[in-house]
């Protein structure tokens, strides 16, 4: 079973060094992610590790102080299909409720359907799709972090 870390705020070296590996093996481009996730507001690095090892993450910062925005995430190839996907965005939403936030965005692409399936499962809403400056179809979804009570 995984560990799960987080931190408000840049994570030690270590766990820095296993996320920018895991970032470039999925994303192709950890160039800048740091630079970038420094100048973001509220950043929240979750984190999962295995025998040290980190096999997923969940990064997200503030949009507004009602909502945040779930920027990245991955898991470890061999490490899919265990959960851990569900664990991480469980946890990050759960911090960002605890932190005051009342909503959760997130972009994702068509060629990523797994994330939006978990994303969806989890209880986002499609809210806008859109081509961005590079003509990539890009799919906007949004989550309330509010519970839905029933009035009588």
């Amino acid at each position: 079973m995984p560990q799960i870390h987080h931190f408000w705020g840049m994570p030690d070296e270590e766990i820095v060094d296993g996320l920018l590996q895991l970032h470039n093996d999925v994303f192709n481009n950890a160039d800048g992610l740091l630079e970038n996730a420094v100048k973001r507001p509220n950043i929240l690095f979750i984190v999962a590790t295995d025998m040290n090892q980190v096999i997923g993450y969940k990064i997200g910062y503030e949009l507004s102080a009602d909502r945040y925005y779930s920027w990245y995430g991955a898991v470890q190839e061999n490490y899919r299909g265990k959960g851990i996907g569900s664990m991480l965005m469980d946890y990050q939403h759960r911090l960002v409720k605890k932190a005051g936030y009342k909503e959760i965005e997130t972009k994702t692409r068509n060629m990523w359907r797994n994330m939006l399936i978990l994303n969806l499962k989890h209880g986002f809403d499609i809210t806008e799709t859109f081509y961005d400056d590079e003509g990539i179809h890009r799919i906007t979804l949004v989550k309330s972090l509010i519970e839905n009570r029933e009035v009588n």
